[in-house]
């Protein structure tokens, strides 16, 4: 494999369309204690577009009611959230309103379990296992 050093460092960040970008913001605040970057309102001071954070991991938000999950079925994407504590991250989405899909557990080499948000998406938090 070769290495194009001319390529600049990139950050690839997921763009999630919602039925409610201020539902969708209280939810991954509580769910993964993100934290707002940037907020862009429409006219009436509601949030339309949304760039969050947690531990480093930026992504974004859209208030897109045309194309969420919920409408499209469960979309094509999957996150993967890779922390140190899953099980108690786990649990603090479940309490924010998440729902659980597949229980914390170990297998392949991770303790994994996965959730779908309030919005249709679907979240697998685990942590590698060592050794």
């Amino acid at each position: 494999m070769s290495t194009n050093t001319s390529i600049p460092a990139i950050n690839l960040a997921p763009w999630l369309s919602v039925s409610n970008a201020k539902e969708a913001i209280d939810y991954f605040k509580a769910a993964f204690d993100a934290t707002e970057l940037y907020l862009l309102e429409d006219d009436n001071g509601n949030p339309h577009i949304a760039q969050l954070s947690f531990g480093g991991a930026d992504f974004w938000i859209q208030d897109d009611p045309d194309s969420t999950p919920e409408l499209v079925s469960r979309g094509s994407v999957r996150m993967i959230v890779t922390v140190k504590d899953p099980d108690s991250v786990f649990r603090q989405a479940i309490a924010a309103g998440a729902t659980e899909v597949v229980p914390i557990g170990e297998e392949h080499g991770w303790r994994i379990g996965r959730v779908v948000d309030p919005f249709g998406y679907h979240w697998e938090i685990g942590k590698r296992l060592s050794g």
